[in-house]
């Protein structure tokens, strides 16, 4: 017991120390410390020296980092913010088009029909985690970019999800059930209306007037403990119908913002400080998690060509209905590259595929580093080329 303790002290120390390493690392290359713990990651990962794996306990932290991340993240958001019509068209050309160019790559470097399939699902995702908090590091979370980031990546989940169960049911058995097709969307959405309206109209309120009572008073953590346990709690729903937890995160911080809370400590604030620990590990277990030792010499062009059409993509589908719809072509970049990486999300489909049998362990290696690359991609883009100083007019 006290060998297993010890074990869970020593790995939670490393594990901390890199995120620190990751900083260092990123000031040096002035850089975002998203990209510099990820490094890290790569770095004493499997890929290099080997001191670190991807072990359940990493697993665990890293996933708690990405809910709780996300929790913060919505405190910067108002339900409206992620409900404007705009949001679903380039969330839905965000994912038709990156997954006919992963299908017609996959096809073209000699991939069966099931491998392509999962390849072309694995490019239709979106992970929000990266781009929020490069975003909330350089502090333009309210930009009008930043807010269609936000609600377009909230559809392009629920999308991706659905084109998740197409996939298997076309590869499994040879047909689409429209039935289960339209159960899952009816599921996603449904959670999502019912939860942000029990979050903001029902939660938020019950939270201010639990400010006000004599418990509050004499315990003033209490609000914040409940809020936690809310932002789990729909983490949890959101994994049970299909969704990522993070979403269920997302909606339980938006319902949250803008709450005055007189008597508790503040929810924001704290949540934050747990943000910081675990959001770090999050990142760091990105680079353990990606194996270069596993690719195989005739697989690294496919890397290379499907890494950029994975970028290309998803910028000019995201970017492209963006400008048409009014938005200015810095802004509608911005949005392109902000819904570019694939992290975690590329990943749980690729492994969904791999524990299924329809894709091999080469093919999976590849969508893993391919979303290493993309994510690393956003903060060089945000940091080097935008956000240095105003581009579109400020209305």
């Amino acid at each position: 017991m006290e060998s297993a303790a010890l074990a869970i002290e020593i790995q939670m120390s490393l594990l901390l120390f890199l995120a620190l390493a990751g900083y260092l690392v990123a000031s040096r290359i002035n850089q975002s410390a998203t990209i510099g713990a990820i490094l890290v990651g790569v770095l004493v990962g499997p890929s290099v020296l080997g001191l670190i794996t991807y072990t359940d306990f990493v697993a665990t932290l890293a996933h708690l980092g990405a809910i709780i991340l996300l929790f913060v993240i919505g405190f910067e958001f108002n339900i409206r913010d992620i409900l404007d019509p705009r949001y679903g068209v380039i969330g839905l050309v965000g994912v038709v088009v990156p997954w006919i160019g992963g299908y017609a790559t996959a096809v073209f470097f000699g991939f069966d029909f099931a491998s392509a399939v999962f390849i072309g699902t694995a490019l239709t995702a979106t992970s929000i985690a990266i781009t929020a908090n490069v975003l909330k590091e350089i502090g333009v979370l309210q930009t009008p970019a930043a807010k269609a980031i936000i609600g377009a990546a909230v559809i392009d989940d629920v999308l991706s999800l659905l084109v998740l169960a197409v996939s298997t049911d076309l590869v499994v058995s040879g047909d689409i059930s429209a039935v289960s097709v339209g159960v899952m969307l009816g599921k996603a959405v449904g959670f999502i209306v019912v939860a942000g309206a029990v979050g903001y109209f029902g939660i938020r309120k019950v939270i201010e007037r639990m400010d006000a009572t004599p418990l509050a008073r004499k315990y003033p953590e209490f609000v914040f403990i409940f809020a936690m346990m809310v932002a789990f709690l729909y983490a949890m729903l959101a994994d049970l119908v299909g969704l990522s937890g993070i979403i269920g995160a997302f909606l339980a911080g938006v319902a949250f913002a803008g709450v005055e809370l007189r008597q508790s400590k503040g929810v924001h604030e704290g949540a934050e400080y747990f943000q910081i620990v675990f959001a770090s590990i999050f990142f760091v277990s990105l680079g353990i998690l990606a194996d270069i030792r596993a690719l195989t010499s005739d697989m690294v062009l496919f890397l290379l060509v499907l890494t950029l059409i994975a970028i290309v993509t998803k910028v000019l589908g995201c970017a492209l209905p963006a400008r048409a719809m009014g938005m200015c072509r810095e802004d509608s970049l911005i949005i392109g590259f902000g819904m570019a990486p694939r992290g975690e999300v590329a990943m749980i489909v690729a492994l969904i595929g791999l524990e299924s049998g329809l894709i091999g362990q080469s093919v999976f290696v590849v969508v893993v580093l391919m979303s290493l690359l993309t994510t690393l991609i956003t903060p060089i883009v945000y940091r080097n080329w935008f956000y240095k100083g105003a581009y579109c007019p400020v209305d």
